[in-house]
């Protein structure tokens, strides 16, 4: 059986297992999904670029403790792709980031696609994600759900009826597939399936979709490229110095993170 590792970052212990119990059950009798924990999280307001970057050493990190494990493949939770770029260099099995998946899926059954993300301040560095895989031409545009990640559990229905009537634009602007650039959006919160049907188009999302096709991947015995991406070769020593800049960057972001929590619990 080929074993995926699915990572997942910081959340409050419901949240944590919304999104467990979605990624265990992409389990089939050919894959099997295990949990593997990160200390890092994306649970908090006002994300930026710069806690995008300062999170892939631990992530990196996690990857690694996967490929211990004798998983035959790792997927990160988040369309952000978090330390994908790096990890494909410091493991052997396959790294897929979410969105690299899905934006290839999405190829496979669409030319056009409509992007829903949660917040318009997300807009430009979704963007710019997609930009980097070389699918920026193919996107029609993007939609928002209208609540930061935080919010969306206490505010479902009206996330529900943001994401149909945003999508629905979408389509009607052109889009032939549906990617919702949030996992969750898509599928914690809403089921694909049951939006495929308000829309009328297919819908990528981002747990089901890297898992399956990091199954795949292992399955067929490949990986990354070493051509397109060397095998780590630092030693231990300066991997750890590394480490301890990482730590000392997420103490600052943690400290970010509880400030901007009490100034946006005022909005």
């Amino acid at each position: 059986m080929i074993r995926v590792a699915f990572v997942i970052g910081g959340y409050p212990p419901e949240e944590h297992k919304r999104r467990a119990d979605v990624a265990l059950s992409y389990s089939t009798a050919e894959i099997q999904v295990g949990i593997v924990d990160v200390a890092a999280t994306p649970y908090f307001y006002g994300m930026t670029p710069t806690e995008i970057q300062l999170v892939a050493p631990a992530f990196i990190e996690s990857f690694k403790r996967a490929e211990k494990e004798g998983y035959d493949a790792v997927v990160p939770l988040g369309t952000l792709d978090l330390g994908v770029d790096g990890g494909k260099s410091a493991v052997d099995i396959p790294v897929v980031g979410p969105t690299e998946a899905c934006l290839h899926v999405a190829s496979l059954i669409g030319d056009r696609f409509g992007v829903m993300v949660y917040h318009p301040s997300l807009v430009t560095f979704s963007r710019a994600i997609i930009r980097r895989y070389g699918m920026e031409s193919r996107i029609v545009g993007f939609g928002v759900s209208g609540f930061d990640l935080p919010d969306l559990a206490a505010h479902h229905d009206e996330v529900v009826a943001n994401f149909v009537g945003e999508a629905k634009k979408l389509v009607a602007q052109g889009a032939e597939v549906i990617y919702p650039m949030g996992i969750s959006q898509c599928p914690v919160h809403i089921k694909p399936q049951w939006l495929q049907e308000q829309l009328g188009v297919p819908v990528v999302e981002g747990i089901g979709t890297p898992i399956r096709i990091a199954g795949m991947l292992a399955g067929l015995g490949l990986s990354q490229s070493r051509v397109r991406c060397p095998p780590c070769v630092q030693t231990k020593e300066s991997l750890w110095q590394a480490m301890k800049l990482f730590y000392l960057s997420a103490a600052i972001i943690l400290r970010r993170s509880r400030l901007t929590g009490r100034t946006s619990a005022t909005r």
